[in-house]
């Protein structure tokens, strides 16, 4: 991912305001019966990953890159990369509370990450890259608590889930080019997922089309 990165870096033209105010406008939206959109956030490693598990999911409006956690505003993703920011790679998922459920999402969240890993994911190692669920309210926490907790004891992984919950804090949308990466340049996408160890961990740990 890295050595990509910092060549696209040479041509890549930040995206944060254009995204950021779309993303603030399908907030305002609200369901055909009138319930407002949910966000929830994750930090799973490398972000170009985390997008497609659930943009293939119904009711899912946006998944949206970027960097939260950490204390710099308006971070690069070289800056993000340095490991000084404090932020971490995530997601934010946009989606329709009638169609698909938070319980659901973060059904998607453990089955795409190793969650007994600290500050980092596979290949790539930093505070960059830690795993972390990024709570909106109290029910997100609630929710999220149990579902870690039910994984800790289902005795699928032999060490500990180290997967933080914290409160979400400011999201700033990553540039544009990595923004639905896996469809821009799919060779790239699929060569880093297998290069890193996700895709094979991942199979072994869930199973084919998992």
């Amino acid at each position: 991912m890295h050595l990509l990165a910092a060549l696209l870096l040479a041509v890549a033209i930040g995206g944060h305001a254009t995204m950021s105010e779309a993303i603030q406008q399908q907030a305002g939206q609200t369901t055909p019966s009138g319930r407002s959109l949910v966000k929830a956030t994750f930090a799973g490693g490398c972000f170009w990953c985390m997008q497609p598990p659930f943009e293939q999911l119904p009711g899912v409006v946006r998944v949206t890159a970027g960097y939260t956690g950490g204390h710099k505003a308006n971070p690069t993703y070289e800056e993000v990369c340095s490991g000084t920011t404090g932020h971490a790679e995530a997601v934010q998922v946009l989606v329709d509370p009638t169609q698909v459920s938070y319980d659901k999402l973060l059904e998607v969240f453990w089955r795409n990450i190793d969650p007994t890993t600290t500050n980092a994911q596979f290949a790539d190692v930093g505070t960059q890259y830690r795993t972390a669920i990024f709570y909106h309210s109290e029910e997100q926490r609630t929710l999220a608590q149990a579902s870690k907790a039910k994984l800790a004891q289902s005795g699928k992984f032999p060490k500990p889930i180290v997967t933080e919950i914290v409160p979400a804090s400011t999201f700033y949308p990553a540039e544009d080019y990595h923004q639905g990466y896996y469809k821009k340049s799919p060779a790239h996408y699929k060569a880093y997922r297998a290069g890193s160890g996700r895709a094979t961990f991942l199979e072994k740990t869930w199973g084919k089309g998992r």
